[in-house]
């Protein structure tokens, strides 16, 4: 009964999602105030149903319920009480549940958050995100039930992906479709201003606090994603440039650059076409990105399904939106006329820059996924676009974007001096020269990706500190520090996360070590000045799984520092090894080993990697997120904004 009760809840849902899409849309045209505020109580009502239904599949899968066909394919008695949990988005009928539900949680807090909006634009907001809410709930319902039966029921489930059996990645969906599905948001006050025929700096404070949290969570997200790769795939790799990788990725280049062009509409009214377009091609992507998942249309280890139907209905959905957005963008356009002036040199044109670099990077990345795509399709030609194409074609946009970013950062609006920013920028630039030329004399010849990259590195770090420490005069700086604004921290810690980010994949790429050979017990062999030692290897019995687990001591000349235990497990019920990688984590190095298989001439196959700034990529990733939460912060952004509509305004909507 329990897995009707979410499915009619689901029915019901969809139900209400229709009403909430229609009645506030016909309110705010014909300001019919009690039309209007349906939108809040719809849109809470459509959340309530979505967790119940959400709940009700959850319940399912913790009781192993194997007449519930989901949970038959995707769970197993055996299987730890935390993966049953993340089973229930670790397939496809489930994420998508998953998505309906943080679509629903978004239009919610829209609702519970938006009472500084003005009523019609709430209204039209909360619609807008209703529509969507809609078709996904179609999606769901009409070819991707998560309730379906089976009768009789198994008396065991075919088990998780052993795959996602993984701490990292029963993590990682979540916070990716927070980011991907929170960009509805802002493409639903984008399609709202559209039609309410208003663009203005009001409306740019009010999009960039949902923006932020969506580019929170992707960022949470796509750093997991890469975690989990680098430590449980055992290739030793975090980023193969897969197009689902890439699926994530231009969303949330997309969504830097919507941020900061959201700025420049806050500050100068300027830049208001380009912010909304921005806004309704990033959560394009993001569709982009569950069509590239689901319509089996682009091979992927990170797939979930492969069926053409799903394909054509989320080919459909994108169409509808994108394109339906884009003529009403067409049609509105004389609403977004800009009214700020700036100079060459000033803020403005430096977010303009920024625009540019993560628009092109966001091109690149899309090129690169889809070519092999339109390649067989319109030149009857099967290519592949690899790592190096990738590399070659994005790392000078980045290279760009990392030296314009302190200046940048730094110019004051409407016009400015750039040689009096780079005065105050001198010292930070002299440190950051150093140290790229400290490591180009040291590495003997080797490539210049590794100095180049921490040159970029130590060069936004120290713009970063250089922009908070020019904020007060001498012998003011500490108190004026102390009553920063949150945003302000929050931009600091971000671009230093970038640089950090930057010098850490720059190191790992330039100076990683590789070791492949054969061990028996007892041997031992050196890497990057390190000695590892095979103590043996035994056959373990886990919770549902075997495992060949190696000992192996890591000693840095006589000196153990630690002890290794690589796993290669093998899944009974699945049918699937995995691989565990042993990792000794250190600040400015990872000792990475791997167990193969054993060997016919006895021994065991181990690779092992020595990877120096491994963890500065992920740690990276965290100040980032780190950097928007304290922005998100701000008083700025927990005062409504809507304050700023004139009393007038709102007395008249309520009177007609």
């Amino acid at each position: 009964m329990v897995a009707e009760l979410g499915h009619f809840a689901l029915i019901l849902g969809f139900v209400v999602a229709i009403l909430v899409t229609i009645v506030p849309l016909v309110g705010a045209y014909m300001r019919w105030p009690g039309w209007m505020r349906f939108s809040e109580t719809g849109s809470n009502a459509l959340f309530l149903l979505t967790v119940t239904s959400f709940g009700a599949l959850t319940y399912a899968f913790v009781v192993s319920d194997f007449s519930v066909k989901l949970v038959w394919m995707n769970s197993h008695t055996a299987k730890p009480m935390l993966y049953k949990i993340t089973g229930v988005w670790g397939n496809h009928e489930g994420s998508m549940l998953l998505w309906v539900l943080i679509l629903t949680l978004f239009g919610a807090m829209a609702s519970w958050f938006g009472n500084g909006l003005p009523p019609t634009l709430k209204a039209r907001i909360l619609a807008v995100q209703a529509s969507i809410t809609t078709a996904f709930m179609a999606f769901v319902l009409f070819t991707s039930n998560p309730f379906l039966r089976l009768d009789p029921a198994p008396l065991n489930g075919k088990d998780l992906n052993p795959l996602l059996q993984d701490p990292g990645l029963a993590f990682h969906p979540p916070f990716l479709y927070l980011g991907y599905v929170g960009l509805s948001m802002a493409f639903s006050f984008a399609v709202a201003a559209l039609i309410e025929g208003r663009v203005d700096a009001a409306w740019g404070r009010w999009v960039r606090p949902w923006t932020l949290a969506a580019w929170i969570f992707l960022t949470i997200g796509i750093g997991l994603g890469s975690w989990w790769a680098y430590y449980e795939l055992g290739w030793g790799g975090f980023w193969f440039w897969d197009p689902v990788e890439n699926a994530s990725f231009m969303p949330w280049l997309l969504a830097v650059a919507l941020l900061h062009s959201a700025i420049v509409v806050e500050k100068r009214e300027s830049l208001k076409s380009w912010t909304i377009l921005l806004a309704i091609i990033a959560f394009s992507f993001s569709l982009l990105g569950a069509f590239i998942t689901r319509s089996g249309i682009i091979t992927s280890v990170h797939a979930f399904a492969t069926d053409p139907e799903r394909g054509v209905f989320l080919l459909l959905i994108m169409g509808v939106f994108t394109g339906g957005a884009l003529v009403l963008y067409a049609a509105r356009a004389s609403v977004m006329e800009a009214k700020g002036v700036f100079g060459m040199v000033s803020r403005e044109s430096a977010l303009v820059v920024n625009n540019i670099l993560l628009a092109v990077s966001a091109f690149i990345v899309f090129i690169g996924t889809m070519w092999p795509l339109f390649s067989e399709m319109f030149f009857d030609r099967k290519l592949s676009v690899g790592e190096p194409w990738f590399n070659a074609a994005f790392t000078p946009i980045m290279v760009l974007l990392g030296l314009v970013l302190p200046l940048g950062a730094m110019l004051p609006w409407k016009r400015g001096k750039l040689g009096r920013v780079a005065l105050k920028l001198r010292v930070g630039f002299v440190l950051a020269v150093a140290i790229g030329a400290l490591f180009w004399a040291v590495q003997t010849g080797r490539s210049s990706l590794g100095p180049v990259g921490l040159f970029l590195g130590a060069w936004l770090i120290a713009g970063s500190a250089t922009d908070i420490l020019s904020r007060g005069r001498k012998g003011e700086v500490l108190n004026r520090l102390r009553n920063l604004p949150r945003a302000d921290w929050g931009k600091a810690v971000a671009h230093a996360g970038l640089g950090v980010t930057m010098a850490g994949i720059a190191g790992l790429i330039a100076w990683e070590q590789e070791d492949i050979r054969v061990l028996k017990n007892g041997e031992q062999f050196d890497i990057a000045g390190y000695t590892i030692v095979l103590n043996g290897v035994e056959e373990v019995q886990g919770p549902n799984y075997l495992s060949t687990m190696g000992d192996v001591t890591l000693l840095n000349g006589t000196r153990e520092i630690a002890t290794l235990n690589p796993e290669k497990r093998v899944y009974p019920v699945a049918g699937m090894p995995t691989t565990e990688a042993a990792i000794d984590i250190g600040f400015f190095r990872d000792v990475y080993v791997v167990v193969g298989d054993a060997q016919v001439g006895g021994g065991w196959a181990f690779r092992t990697y020595y990877k120096p700034l491994a963890n500065w990529i992920w740690g990276g990733a965290i100040l980032m997120a780190i950097g928007g939460a304290l922005s998100l912060s701000d008083r700025r952004y927990r005062v409504a904004a809507g304050a700023r509509q004139t009393p007038s305004t709102t007395v008249g909507v309520a009177a007609e």
